[in-house]
C-alpha cells in the first residue's frame, strides 16, 4: 500500500469497545436512509441487526444464531457497494442502496448465518464523514479491511459456538472471501457470485484505474485450492464476466474441488434472490 492511503487509512479508527465486541443496533436512531430496508428485511425473517469493533473499523452486521448440530458458521459478505455515482465520480456514501446480499443471506437455511457489511457502508454521516473514499476504490481490497472482516468473523463464530466457517461473498464481497479464507485454518467451503477473482484482469477489461492498493484473490487461489469452491457468474454479466474467475481458478495446480457455474440469464444483480436455495442446494460446499 503506498505511503498517503496507509497513513488515510491509519486515520478512520472509530473508539469502539472491547475488540471484537457485538453491539445491538437500533437502526431506527440511526440518520443512513439506507439503514431501515436492511433493518426491516433482517427483522421480518427473524435476525438481529449490530456492530461488531474490528479493530480500525466498525462493521455493521446481520445474524441469526441458532446453534447447528455440526458446528458450522455462515458469513455473507457484502460486495462494494454504492461505490462509484457515475464511471467518473465516487460516491460521497458506499451504502448499497437495495441489500441484495442481504436478501440472499436471510434465505440461507443453515443455523447459524451472520452478515457483514464493508467497512464505512450503513454508517450515519457523522461517522461516514471520517471514511476516505480510498476504501471503496483503489484501497476496497486493502489489508486493513481483510483484517477487520477476519476479526468480526472470530467474533461472530465465538457467539455461534461454531467451529467451522463457509464464506459466501458476492461481487466485490466474493473477492474479499476468497482473501478472508488464506488468513484462515477453519473455512470449509467458499462460494463466490460475480466475483470479480482476478481485479487485474477486471480493471483492464474495463480499461478503469488498477486497484493498486487492493489485495488480489487470484494472488491466494494457489494457497487456498484445497478448499471446496463454487463460483456463481451470471450469463449476462458484462460487470464481472468468466475471464476473472477463469483467470483466478487458472493459478491454481489442482482445481479439482473448484466448480465454476456459468447460470443462464443472470446478470450481476438479477436474479439471484429468486433462486439463491435452489442454487445453493443444487451446489453445495463445505456441508
Amino acid at each position: 500500500m503506498n505511503r498517503i492511503a496507509g497513513s488515510v487509512l491509519a486515520a478512520v479508527a472509530i473508539a469502539a469497545l472491547a475488540l471484537g465486541a457485538w453491539v445491538g443496533l437500533n437502526i431506527r436512531g440511526q440518520d443512513n436512509p439506507w439503514l431501515a430496508p436492511a433493518r426491516d428485511l433482517a427483522e421480518g425473517n427473524g435476525w438481529e441487526a449490530g456492530r461488531i469493533d474490528a479493530g480500525l473499523f466498525q462493521l455493521t452486521a446481520f445474524r441469526r444464531l441458532e446453534g447447528d448440530e455440526d458446528g458450522l458458521l455462515v458469513v455473507y459478505i457484502e460486495g462494494d457497494g454504492y461505490a462509484w455515482k457515475s464511471p467518473t465520480e465516487l460516491s460521497s456514501d458506499p451504502t448499497p442502496r437495495r441489500p441484495r446480499v442481504l436478501e440472499l443471506a436471510v434465505q440461507d437455511p443453515e443455523g447459524n448465518v451472520a452478515y457483514l457489511a464493508r467497512p464505512c457502508q450503513y454508517l450515519p454521516d457523522n461517522e461516514i464523514g471520517r471514511c476516505p473514499p480510498v476504501l471503496w476504490s483503489v484501497s476496497r481490497y486493502a489489508g486493513e479491511v481483510i483484517d477487520a472482516l477476519d476479526i468480526a468473523i472470530d467474533s461472530l463464530k465465538r457467539e455461534a459456538g461454531a467451529a467451522r466457517v463457509r464464506l459466501v461473498g458476492v461481487s466485490g464481497g466474493g473477492t474479499l472471501a476468497a482473501l478472508v479464507a488464506a488468513r484462515r485454518d477453519d473455512v470449509v467451503g467458499l462460494v463466490t457470485v460475480a466475483a470479480n477473482l482476478d481485479h487485474g484482469v477486471w480493471t483492464d477489461r474495463h480499461a478503469i484505474t488498477p486497484l493498486i492498493d487492493s489485495r488480489n484473490a487470484a494472488d491466494v487461489a494457489l494457497m487456498i485450492q484445497d478448499i471446496p469452491q463454487v463460483h456463481f457468474i451470471g450469463a449476462q454479466d458484462g460487470n464481472v464476466t468468466r475471464a476473472e474467475v477463469d483467470a483466478y481458478v487458472a493459478r491454481m495446480d489442482d482445481a479439482a474441488m473448484t466448480q465454476v457455474v456459468v447460470v443462464p440469464e443472470y446478470d450481476h444483480t438479477c436474479c439471484w434472490a429468486s433462486e439463491w436455495p435452489r442454487l445453493l442446494d443444487a451446489y453445495p460446499v463445505g456441508n
